[in-house]
C-alpha cells in the first residue's frame, strides 16, 4: 500500500498505462475550490536553529519550506505557479512517459492568488503533511486550496530531502536523501520523530503571539486561531499525524489519506478525534493486506474515530496527481473519475474538520450518504 512501498506506485501505474498517452494542447489545471472565499496564498522559509538536519547531520539547522492557503479578500492577482521548470523535471524524468514533456508541472493552471491580503481574523488552521519522494506539498494544492475557501488557513509542509525537489529563496533545490535510506530498519521511526518535529516547530512560528512572517506586506498577526489546530496528510503525511498528535497535544484533530502508519501507537493510545481514508477496492476486514497496521491501530484510538474507503480509487487518486493524469490522458488504474475522486476526498475532508474545528455536527461523519455511495464506512 500505502509506504514507501508505494510511493513508487504512481510510476509503475502510468510507465505502465500506455505506449503514448494522449497528451492535449491544454495546460493541466487543479479543479476550482468549492467554498465561497477567494484563496489567497504565500510562501514561508522557516528555520529551525535548535536542531540540525536529521537527513544531513552536517547542517546544523532544520530548514522548511511552507505554502500558507487563507481566505482573501480578491481573487485578482497573480496564480502560484504550481512547480518550477526543474521541480517538475525532477519528478518526471522517472517516469519515462512517452511524449509529455518534462516541465509539463510548471504549467498547472491554479487558483490561489499570491500574497492576496488575507480576509477576516482568528481562522482554524489545519497543517498538511505530503508523502514521500514523488509527494512534495504542491501534490496537495486541490485540497489546500478547497479548505482555505470555506476559512481555513491551511500550512503545507515539505519535509526537507524527503522528496525530489524542494526550492528555497536563495536558488538552491534540495534532492532526495531518504531515497537512499528509506529500506534500513530504522527509518520510519526516525522519519515520524521528524515530522513530528517538523510541525511542532511550524506551529510555534505561525502561532507565535508578534509572528515575524508576513503575506506580503501585512503581519499574520491574529490571522489564525491558536485554540482552533488540526492536521492531515497523504501517505507518510497522514501516517506521520498520528505521531505529530501524540508529541503535540496542541493538534486536537487528525487524519490519515491512505497512508501505512509502520510505527505503532503506543499503549496509551490516541483519544483525539481521528479519521482514516483509503481505498475499499484494496481491504478485506480480517484478511492479511495493506491495511493491517490500520486495524492494530484502530484498537489503540480510544476518542471519536471513523475509518471510511473509497470504491474505485488507487493511492494517487487523493492527490493532485490523480487529477493531473485523467487531465493527460494517463491511465493510473482508478476506475472512477478522477474529479470525482478529489470531490469526494474533499467534502469528507471538509465535514471532519468542519465537526472537530468548527463544532458543528456533520451528517457524512454519521454513516453511508446516497449522495457518496462510493463510500463505506469501516468504523
Amino acid at each position: 500500500m500505502r509506504g514507501i512501498t508505494v510511493v513508487t506506485a504512481l510510476t509503475i501505474a502510468l510507465s505502465a498505462s500506455a505506449a503514448s498517452p494522449a497528451v492535449g494542447d491544454t495546460a493541466p489545471y487543479l479543479p476550482d475550490p468549492t467554498g465561497r472565499k477567494p484563496v489567497g496564498v504565500t510562501s514561508l522559509y522557516l528555520k529551525d536553529m535548535s536542531r540540525s538536519d536529521p537527513w544531513v547531520p552536517s547542517v546544523s539547522y532544520r530548514e522548511l519550506m511552507v505554502s500558507l492557503f487563507y481566505p482573501a479578500t480578491s481573487a485578482n492577482g497573480p496564480k502560484k505557479q504550481y512547480m518550477t521548470p526543474l521541480e517538475s523535471e525532477r519528478y518526471l524524468e522517472r517516469l519515462n512517459i512517452p511524449n509529455l514533456p518534462l516541465d509539463v508541472l510548471s504549467t498547472v493552471r491554479t487558483n490561489a492568488v499570491v500574497d492576496a491580503r488575507p480576509a477576516g481574523r482568528r481562522h482554524p488552521l489545519i497543517v498538511l503533511s505530503p508523502g514521500l519522494i514523488n509527494n512534495s506539498r504542491v501534490t496537495l494544492s486541490a485540497l489546500a486550496e478547497d479548505l482555505a475557501s470555506h476559512g481555513y488557513v491551511v500550512a503545507v509542509v515539505d519535509h526537507t530531502y524527503e522528496n525530489r525537489a524542494i526550492t528555497f529563496p536563495d536558488g538552491r533545490v534540495t534532492g532526495c536523501v531518504v531515497c537512499e535510506i528509506d529500506e534500513l530498519p530504522w527509518f520510519w521511526e526516525k522519519l515520524v520523530r521528524s515530522r513530528a518535529a517538523d510541525v511542532s516547530f511550524v506551529l510555534d512560528e505561525l502561532t507565535r503571539p508578534h509572528p515575524t512572517w508576513r503575506i506580503g506586506r501585512w503581519r499574520g498577526t491574529n490571522l489564525i486561531d491558536r485554540s482552533r489546530i488540526a492536521m492531515g496528510g497523504h501517505s507518510a503525511g497522514g501516517a506521520s499525524t498520528i505521531h505529530a498528535m501524540l508529541a503535540d497535544r496542541r493538534i486536537r484533530a487528525g487524519i490519515d489519506i491512505d497512508g501505512s502508519t509502520h510505527v505503532p501507537i503506543p499503549n496509551r493510545g490516541l483519544s483525539r478525534p481521528f479519521m482514516f481514508v483509503g481505498s475499499m477496492d484494496d481491504y478485506t476486514p480480517g484478511v492479511p493486506g495493506p491495511y493491517d497496521d490500520w486495524e492494530q491501530d484502530w484498537q489503540r484510538m480510544t476518542g471519536w474515530k471513523r475509518w471510511i474507503m473509497v470504491t474505485g480509487v488507487v493511492h494517487q487518486s487523493f492527490t493532485d496527481l490523480g487529477v493531473f493524469a485523467d487531465q493527460l490522458g494517463v491511465d493510473i488504474g482508478a476506475t472512477i473519475d478522477a474529479n470525482r475522486a478529489l470531490a469526494i476526498t474533499r467534502a469528507y475532508t471538509r465535514a471532519f474538520f468542519a465537526q472537530h474545528l468548527g463544532g458543528k455536527s456533520q451528517p457524512l461523519m454519521t454513516g453511508a450518504s446516497p449522495r457518496y455511495p462510493e463510500v463505506t464506512f469501516i468504523g
